[in-house]
């Protein structure tokens, strides 16, 4: 590749460069056991020995670098964390039943949305008012005495706001969207009933949805449910209900492999820490030109999000940014602005790289 792009796409996100290289190299023949199996992974049937060792490599890679306890099943389905809007509320939540919904965000809005067509789902905690800058504390959240459960999104990627702590449900099972957050820090699974990611930000490629679920909560789930909406089902097959995205779980796999390698969720966290500090310094350092939008207690480590003076200079300086190999700058289209989302494939230097051209365009603009 003659030039380098720096893909600061929202998802589906930037990849690690060892795994694509490590995909390409085995795009024609699989390797397995130290030898070529002279097909694809996308040519292999679901139920060979050999996906199954792939398939159980990638669960138990997630497993492993999230300390997930053994009284929790790991999943791979399809349809997105959207899907999961529906159907966790059509597991979990009846027509006479109720669970509570933390609104920090856009995800959150939808959640509820879909929630709402399945039973009462009570928003008990809502940020719109200022704009969703900001997340509560734990104090600031009222529970309903009779909830199946309390959802919330870790992290909101169109706004930029994430959660500092994992919540803490008191006696009612917590349910997470995880998707833009997942395997960037530290999480305690003990405290969740549920947690749920698309796979296209920092797990592997669009059309995997990993589903971590107690198995105390997975007991709850609708008895009368369609199958292949049922998570018990899946969790019976291993996620092998019907034929799953072989080459999503793949790439799962090869990624749990990195991250490994690079020391683990300890020290993607650091670096994490470290690329977010860059760019938010820069933000701070130029506040009469670049305004951030979440609350400094709130700023999420993956999608940073700002504004400039104005519409006019947004719009040209995400189309400088493109010309100078910066992808993916655009707000998203509900609320415009800039964002910058530095998952954990995301190099510092590409951070570095866009400080200094948001320094020279701030002089010359």
């Amino acid at each position: 590749m003659s030039k380098q792009i720096y893909n600061f796409s929202a998802g589906p996100a930037i990849m690690p460069k060892e795994v694509l290289k490590k995909a390409q190299e085995e795009m024609l023949s699989l390797q397995y056991l130290g030898k070529n199996i002279g097909m694809s992974v996308m040519e292999i049937s679901h139920r060979t020995e050999v996906f199954t060792a792939i398939n159980e490599s990638a669960q138990n890679g997630i497993r492993d670098l999230l300390n997930v306890p053994q009284n929790y099943q790991i999943l791979f389905l399809q349809g997105g964390a959207s899907l999961q809007f529906s159907m966790i509320p059509m597991n979990f939540l009846a027509q006479n039943e109720t669970a509570d919904y933390i609104v920090t965000g856009a995800w959150g809005e939808k959640a509820l949305v879909e929630a709402k067509r399945c039973g009462n789902a009570k928003e008990v905690y809502s940020s719109i008012k200022n704009g969703y800058k900001t997340v509560p504390q734990q104090t600031e959240i009222n529970f309903s005495k009779d909830a199946k459960y309390v959802h919330y999104t870790s992290n909101e990627t169109i706004e930029g706001v994430e959660f500092k702590y994992d919540l803490e449900g008191e006696e009612i099972p917590v349910v997470c969207d995880a998707s833009s957050n997942i395997l960037s820090k530290k999480i305690d699974v003990s405290k969740y009933s549920l947690i749920y990611a698309g796979a296209q930000k920092n797990i592997g490629p669009s059309g995997i949805t990993v589903v971590i679920i107690r198995d105390e909560f997975l007991e709850k789930a609708s008895k009368k449910q369609h199958s292949m909406l049922d998570y018990n089902k899946f969790a019976e097959n291993k996620s092998l209900l019907n034929t799953p995205n072989t080459w999503g779980i793949y790439l799962v796999d090869l990624v749990c492999k990195w991250l490994k390698n690079i020391g683990g969720i300890t020290e993607i966290e650091k670096i994490n820490q470290k690329k977010a500090a860059v760019l938010y310094n820069a933000i701070d350092k130029s506040r009469e030109y670049f305004t951030g939008h979440a609350d400094i207690d709130a700023r999420s480590l993956m999608n940073v999000t700002f504004r400039l003076p104005n519409a006019e200079l947004e719009n040209k300086f995400c189309n400088e940014a493109t010309d100078r190999g910066f992808d993916g700058l655009r707000g998203h289209r509900s609320v415009g602005g800039i964002r910058a989302s530095i998952y954990n494939a995301f190099p510092i230097e590409g951070v570095e790289k866009l400080v200094e051209f948001m320094t020279k365009f701030s002089k010359e603009n």
